[in-house]
């Protein structure tokens, strides 16, 4: 659904950074809800999602993106020409930088960023230093003051400064008509999100490679007036995996299948009834016709 409002504005906004920046933390922040997969580990996040806010007579929509990283896996290759895409396609950059970080992240975002687009610097993690310390980052991100279009510090663990930040977003876009019905909060497919929240529940019960070598299927998902019936199917690499991720007497796989309840509950305001199953897959991740057939390479 779209307005025919003259006074409104309409644009996308692309989030980019380093991995494990927080970008999929202010996602969830600003919307005041959970669709986006959040992790401690890096690279976390796999495919762009986008999500609806709306603020001051417009509408922003955020496009979340994997972190802009360097590595040889096909899926990996995959990750990043998600963030590239989405650098090109989008009417603004939110870039999302850490204020603990050094600006070589940012130095090679400008290189990255060959269109142009306009960007905004979120300056995130400000509670993390001392304000003498913030002062002398903000002193170096101002070198550039020609390439960007503003500096807004935030915390995003905090909840600081993310409205002043939606408010900078509104004065750089355009007149527009919505997109989109204001009602709703994303594009994605619920089956999208339950997904990611049963790789969520991966990375918090399972250390090391595990959850990078590992992906969710959903299978089916049966919505019921009061109760969502969803079974899925989580692939790994290989037989030891299994062995670790569904545990001792199966109390691994219990625990996933917990968590990812919780959070399926949470969105859906109904009971979940849950079934994981495991399947070993052999080098998927480097297999170009099985991430076409999940949706990875279109």
């Amino acid at each position: 659904m779209s307005s025919n409002n003259q006074n409104t504005k309409c644009g996308f906004v692309a989030i980019i950074g380093r991995p494990n920046a927080g970008k999929s933390t202010l996602l969830n922040t600003i919307l005041g809800e959970k669709i986006a997969m959040i992790s401690q580990k890096a690279n976390a996040t796999r495919k762009r999602s986008n999500a609806i806010v709306m603020h001051k007579q417009a509408q922003i929509i955020f496009v979340d993106t994997p972190g802009l990283h360097e590595k040889e896996k096909l899926l990996n290759k995959y990750m990043l020409n998600e963030a590239l895409k989405a650098i090109s396609d989008c009417d603004l950059i939110i870039y999302l930088a850490p204020a603990t970080d050094s600006l070589e992240h940012y130095k090679k975002f400008l290189t990255i960023n060959a269109k142009r687009t306009k960007h905004i610097i979120a300056l995130n993690k400000i509670d993390q230093i001392s304000n003498a310390k913030l002062l002398k980052r903000i002193n170096e991100y101002n070198q550039y003051s020609d390439k960007f279009e503003d500096l807004i510090p935030i915390s995003v663990s905090k909840s600081v400064g993310y409205q002043d930040l939606l408010d900078t977003i509104v004065q750089h876009l355009g007149p527009s008509p919505f997109l989109y019905d204001p009602d709703d909060i994303t594009t994605q497919h619920i089956r999208d999100i339950y997904k990611e929240f049963i790789r969520e529940a991966i990375f918090e019960n399972v250390s090391d490679e595990l959850p990078y070598e590992s992906d969710v299927i959903i299978e089916k998902i049966d919505e019921k007036k009061n109760i969502e019936y969803v079974k899925a199917t989580v692939i790994v690499e290989k037989e030891s995996q299994k062995i670790i991720l569904v545990g001792k007497q199966g109390n691994t796989i219990k625990r996933i299948g917990i968590n990812s309840r919780e959070k399926i509950e949470l969105l859906s305001g109904k009971k979940c009834f849950l079934e994981l199953f495991v399947l070993v897959k052999k080098g998927w991740s480097k297999d170009k016709t099985f991430l076409e057939k999940i949706g990875y390479i279109q």
